[in-house]
């Protein structure tokens, strides 16, 4: 459980840290299931169902940049987002019921490690109402240098901002020319291995290029309240099945009765046209975070 403290600022900024929610133990467990998923990358040649690929991967230098819905990939994924210790901090986060929306696990290779642009969450899958967060599960210490997470507080309190290129489409990132947000208030979500952030689905956030020695693995996953549904259907890339949805209930009671709120919604339409991960997305952008010749000023 959280303390008064971390709830009250989860409440005001939209984002807390909490250390020591994943054990030692299973974390070791995550890393060598990662290392046997990375070591099959091997035999991969273009993205598919499981792996996300870093330009430049091949099978003498696999190079991965994100597994994705890990969660079906391998228990212990799975297991973890449903035990006592994650789903009693999102009780006090998001009420008595919790489900999983989707999960993803992305890695930042030495050196590499794609960024992640400026963007909400909430821009690619609203919900009937906005008790809806992310889990950052620290496999690795991440600090600023290994590309640690930015979020800028309080943002989930405003807008909804566009998240659309110059031509109409949907590219999941903000202009950061035009968007009028102060980067220069972001805070990295930084952290010991076994640390968990938590981010409000309306709070602005990004990532950096790894340009360290060290590797950062943050499992990600999205969890709604059990009667926040999402506007844009049920699929999520899982078949559209109702009773696969009912089977992501983490916590709580199931119920076909929406909640509704009052929050700003920008549909992710037309799709963006480069399909796939939020990297591919991303590539129709601007950059703010950009790759290792470029400057980032916060």
């Amino acid at each position: 459980m959280l303390t008064q403290q971390q709830i009250e600022q989860y409440r005001e900024d939209g984002t807390v840290v909490v250390p020591g929610v994943l054990d030692a133990a299973t974390c070791k467990l995550m890393k060598d299931v990662l290392a046997e998923l990375v070591e099959g990358s091997r035999t991969v040649t273009a993205h598919d169902n499981v792996y996300d690929l870093e330009p430049g991967h091949s099978a003498a230098n696999p190079l991965v940049r994100r597994i994705k819905k890990p969660h079906t990939v391998h228990p212990v994924f799975y297991d973890f987002a449903k035990s006592n210790a994650l789903t009693d901090c999102l009780r006090d986060l998001i009420g008595d019921s919790g489900r999983l929306y989707g999960s993803k696990l992305n890695l930042k290779v030495p050196g590499v490690g794609s960024p992640v642009e400026w963007h909400q969450d909430w821009a690619f899958y609203p919900h009937t109402n906005d008790d809806v967060l992310a889990v950052g599960v620290m496999l690795d210490d991440t600090t600023v240098e290994n590309g640690a997470m930015y979020v800028i507080p309080g943002t989930h309190k405003g807008q909804t901002y566009d998240h659309h290129g110059a031509d109409g489409y949907f590219t999941g990132a903000m202009d950061p020319e035009t968007c009028g947000v102060d980067f220069s208030k972001a805070v990295a979500c930084e952290g010991a291995a076994g640390s968990c952030s938590f981010h409000h689905v309306r709070t602005i956030h990004g990532s950096a290029q790894n340009l360290s020695n060290r590797p950062r693995g943050l499992l990600l996953y999205e969890v709604a309240a059990g009667d926040a549904f999402p506007i844009m259907g049920l699929h999520n890339g899982y078949g559209g099945s109702y009773d696969e949805y009912k089977s992501r209930m983490l916590y709580g009671n199931e119920t076909i009765t929406p909640r509704w709120s009052d929050a700003p919604v920008r549909l992710p339409l037309p799709p963006a046209k480069n399909g796939g991960s939020i990297y591919e997305n991303q590539t129709a952008g601007k950059r703010f975070f950009g790759f290792k010749d470029t400057t980032i000023s916060l």
